[in-house]
């Protein structure tokens, strides 16, 4: 397919075109995130920070964005710091957070932030990487297990954890990043090659039978590799009986 498509001098932009339109571009784990999300869409009171291509905005409507910075094309309602979110305590029903927390600083702080102005019992939906490439740089810091982020959300009661994907998944979808972030023999029609070597690697995802979290096999574990996670966080109810 990719020599014929340069045998019939196409230009990089009709062949890119080709390649969206065959789907063979299309991010694998993008749409697990969304389906995670809409899982809890809600009306409710929501601080959604990092909008990036406010792709979720409808699934919280009654949603006050917060970026670093103005976005071209996207409206953010507050700019500020998410170190130091400028809101009240115990002011949000729920906190979006979707591929930030590699981008920040001290993703600790931004969490104690999270948990202050959530409500109790309001829910924190974040999402983070972990086997992923550079992106957004130089401002891209952190990488996280599932198991890192139970010690990062240790004040939360953790509803769920997703990954985003299989472990073949995952390395489909670096050959895909690869496709996107990389030249291959200086000639750019060729990412068509590592698209195609995604779609394969998605294709055998259930060639892996078993996996294990060491080389000697001594402790079985699901998803030894994956793009990240999606989590749904909970902040704990008060203790009245506690208080009283």
């Amino acid at each position: 397919m990719m020599l014929l498509l340069i045998r019939n001098n196409l230009s990089y932009h009709e062949i890119m075109t080709f390649v969206d339109r065959i789907g063979l571009t299309t991010k694998v784990s993008r749409s697990r995130v969304l389906r995670f999300l809409q899982q809890y869409a809600t009306k409710d009171r929501t601080l959604e920070i990092g909008v990036g291509n406010d792709a979720y905005r409808t699934l919280f409507p009654n949603r006050i964005s917060l970026d670093r910075e103005q976005r071209p094309g996207v409206h953010v309602d507050v700019v500020a710091d998410a170190h130091h979110l400028p809101f009240q305590t115990n002011e949000f029903d729920c906190v979006v957070c979707i591929a930030v927390l590699e981008h920040v600083l001290n993703p600790t702080q931004v969490v104690k932030e999270v948990h202050r102005v959530l409500k109790p019992g309001g829910l924190f939906l974040v999402s983070v990487p972990f086997i992923y490439p550079l992106h957004d740089v130089p401002s891209d810091y952190w990488r996280f297990t599932k198991y890192g982020l139970t010690q990062l959300l240790q004040e939360f009661d953790i509803v769920e954890c997703k990954a985003d994907t299989n472990t073949m998944e995952a390395i489909a979808v670096l050959f895909q990043r690869i496709g996107f972030q990389c030249d291959t023999l200086w000639l750019r029609p060729l990412k068509l090659f590592w698209f195609l070597l995604a779609q394969v690697f998605v294709a055998c995802a259930r060639v892996i039978t078993k996996e294990y979290g060491d080389i000697s096999h001594r402790t079985t574990e699901q998803g030894i590799l994956a793009t990240g996670y999606c989590v749904a966080a909970r902040k704990p109810q008060l203790n009245l009986a506690v208080l009283s």
